[in-house]
């Protein structure tokens, strides 16, 4: 591995016959040592697909993955190269939607236990956790054509919301015949639900601000303010989705004769049937998705209303943003149409870039970052570095260091609740092996993870976040 600066080291293609093109990884020397040697090797695995393009990106929460490490970019030739089920990954379009407000620490602090409670009564949580109310037929056909678009039709969230999503919350997939009718079975029931693993709602307040005006664009304007953060996916549908189309492309790869450096890399071209086919189902998911966060986004509104007695509107809790950090989406690049493979990576597209809300368009897309749960989140700004350097990508939180099987034999549910409470943090999981799981000290350090990506100009950092509340699926 070559050292380019002190935030961007390139492993070159000829330290692999089989690499078509150079991989770059983003990171501090910290944060380069701490990722895993198995995750380099899916890393330059990538970069040796047809129609790559150089480079294959590692940021610096990248870990080990399917196929794709996640934490990593892979972008493909329109034309010339293929399109992965598994570079996208099982929780297509796993993101985050944020919401504002006008109120601070002083109004909520008696009242972020009721908050909590009743949130996690109200927000169905945990691993196929569904709705008892099931959509039919053709209200699902509407959430996969229209996405977020369809809450906003039926009576939840608002035409602003939309306008403060990236795709507006819609990616067109007019066509909800490429989903099988098992994973349309297992969507049924699971709009507005959260899930498990790492997926959460969290009540945070504003720690530091670095970019005055950045910030109050993106409605940001002191320490001590209260923000929501929700972090989920398209659940079963989503799952299934992926489990379905990695067999279409094994036999795919196997068909158009495409050489795998990992079977679970399976793929096929990118204008072949099987290719598109995904693509239209791929899209059916993330619209799933976009409408789960937005739908949960409208119950977080409703407890904050029935706990604080007032109207949402009146508090100010407004969406900041909506975005995906699981997606493959077609997109323009150095004169280039590309296939850009985003797994565990963060759109960042910088001021006045096409598909930034008019809203931010000169100051450049917000990037959400998660933190682990008890550590700091972070809203960044794209920039134009990263359209040139990165596809108009960066990280999307901390990274793992320990699997979850490590973490249950190492740490205590019942210990990790009670060193977040030493710190004023109130929290609540469905199992107390969440909190094993997802103890802060199974991740990497998220602070150090945004200054490398602030040091290396892919992004910005405009504001920074800890919990005060938390509840895991």
């Amino acid at each position: 591995m070559e050292k380019i600066d002190s935030y961007r080291w390139r492993i070159p293609k000829s330290e692999r016959k089989e690499m078509r093109v150079d991989a770059v990884a983003y990171g501090s020397e910290k944060i380069i040592n701490s990722i895993g040697q198995e995750a380099f090797k899916q890393l330059t695995n990538v970069a040796c697909l047809p129609g790559v393009v150089n480079p294959v990106i590692a940021m610096p929460d990248m870990h080990w993955g399917y196929g794709l490490p996640v934490g990593a970019i892979g972008a493909f030739d329109a034309e010339k190269g293929v399109i992965s089920a598994g570079m996208t990954g099982f929780d297509i379009n796993c993101g985050i939607h944020m919401l504002r407000s006008d109120l601070h620490i002083e109004d909520i602090e008696r009242y972020k236990e009721r908050l909590i409670d009743l949130m996690f009564q109200t927000i169905p949580a945990g691993v196929g956790v569904g709705n008892k109310a099931k959509l039919s037929d053709s209200q699902l056909d509407g959430v996969l054509r229209d996405g977020a678009v369809w809450v906003v039709e039926n009576g939840c969230g608002t035409k602003d919301d939309l306008l403060h999503m990236e795709e507006e919350g819609n990616m067109f997939s007019e066509d909800t015949s490429f989903v099988s009718q098992k994973a349309k079975a297992r969507g049924k029931g699971q709009l507005g639900t959260l899930g498990a693993g790492n997926h959460f709602v969290e009540i945070q307040r504003v720690d530091k601000i670095y970019d005055v005006h950045v910030a109050k664009r993106f409605g940001i304007t002191d320490v001590n303010q209260v923000v929501v953060m929700l972090h989920t996916g398209s659940r079963g549908l989503g799952h299934q989705i992926c489990t379905d189309y990695l067999k279409v492309h094994s036999s795919a790869s196997k068909k158009y004769n495409i050489w795998l450096p990992d079977q679970q890399l399976a793929c096929a071209p990118a204008n072949s049937g099987e290719g598109q086919a995904y693509f239209s189902a791929m899209k059916c998911a993330v619209n799933f998705a976009f409408a789960n966060r937005l739908m949960i986004a409208h119950w977080v509104r409703k407890c904050f209303e029935k706990v604080m007695h007032r109207d949402w509107h009146s508090m100010g809790m407004d969406t900041i943003y909506n975005v995906a950090h699981n997606i493959c989406k077609l997109e323009v690049h150095g004169n280039r149409e590309l296939y850009v493979h985003r797994k565990g990576a963060t759109r960042a597209f910088g001021p006045g870039a096409d598909g930034v809300p008019g809203a931010y368009r000169d100051v450049g897309q917000p990037v959400l970052i998660a933190g682990s749960m008890g550590t700091a989140s972070y809203i960044l700004v794209g920039t134009e570095r990263a359209m040139i350097d990165t596809y108009g990508s960066t990280c999307h939180g901390a990274g793992r260091t320990m699997s979850r099987t490590a973490a249950i034999k190492r740490f205590r549910g019942d210990r990790v609740k009670e060193a977040l409470a030493s710190k004023g943090i109130v929290s609540r999981a469905t199992h107390p092996k969440v909190f094993a799981e997802e103890a802060p000290e199974v991740y990497k350090d998220v602070d150090e993870v945004v200054r490398s990506v602030d040091g290396a100009g892919i992004s910005t950092m405009v504001a920074r976040m800890v919990p005060v509340a938390v509840m895991k699926g």
